[in-house]
């Protein structure tokens, strides 16, 4: 079923922003949202991807490290109003025992996750408020809601975005910005291989015996949800493939 953008005060195109749009479900929010009728910003780490999704989408594409406070601001002061804020940009690295944990791993995932969630919100919530009726969402995990051996550098990053994310609709209520929170649990993209240090077999030992979702099922959420009407919040959406029960727990077939 296609979406549509709800219309702006003034007329205008609304605009979202997705960061960590280079792949996986930010590029595919991006052709989602593009399709319901939104005029785009792209900001990624790789421009050259971004560039190329942006020239095909009619949008924009701007460099964005969401970990370094100056790119986060330098992305956003080009946005006088914003109507969506998808803060895609994240990921995993490693699976070790805590006391096995690797230093850089966990800054990494904490400065990504969390760190630059907080920057790119905080920098973005003037031209959301402005635009009369902004949107936030966050893509979490199912390891933001459970923990599970061997994963505490992200599932402590991920669960911090659920705060994040409940304390910003009480310091936001009254404010013309909705908020939505999104927690997928396998979805096979780049991440397990990112996770797993280029291991491509040991990623895809994930998902074996099993028909997991793939970007475009959380990038069709993310376009329903911003397109409900203006009075509509979606406030949490926890989304898993059918053989998926927890984290940890999966039915898988051979």
């Amino acid at each position: 079923m296609p979406y549509h953008a709800n219309p702006t005060p003034d007329g205008s195109k609304p605009i979202a922003v997705v960061t960590g749009a280079s792949s996986g479900i930010g590029e595919a929010t991006a052709r989602q949202l593009a399709e319901a009728g939104y005029r785009l910003v792209l900001g990624a780490r790789r421009l050259d991807r971004i560039t190329a999704l942006a020239a095909e989408l009619g949008g924009e594409a701007c460099h964005l490290d969401v970990t370094q406070r100056a790119s986060v601001d330098a992305f956003a002061a080009r946005l006088p109003k914003l109507n969506v804020l998808v803060n895609n940009a994240g990921g995993a690295l490693g699976m070790e025992p805590v006391a096995q944990s690797v230093d850089e791993n966990w800054r990494t995932m904490w400065e990504t996750n969390v760190l630059g969630l907080m920057m790119m919100t905080r920098a973005c919530l003037p031209a959301l408020e402005a635009s009369g009726a902004g949107h936030i969402i966050n893509v979490g995990s199912i390891a933001g809601l459970e923990s599970y051996p061997n994963g505490a550098g992200y599932t402590t990053a991920k669960h911090s975005v659920v705060v994040i994310t409940e304390t910003l609709r009480v310091e936001l209520l009254g404010k013309p910005i909705r908020i939505t929170e999104v927690d997928p649990g396998m979805v096979e993209t780049e991440f397990s291989v990112v996770r797993f240090g280029g291991d491509v077999d040991r990623a895809k030992n994930v998902y074996r015996g099993l028909t997991p979702l793939v970007a475009g099922d959380i990038a069709d959420i993310i376009a329903w949800a911003v397109t409900r009407p203006p009075h509509v919040n979606i406030d949490h959406l926890r989304v898993t493939p059918l053989a998926q029960a927890t984290a940890t727990l999966a039915h898988r077939v051979g």
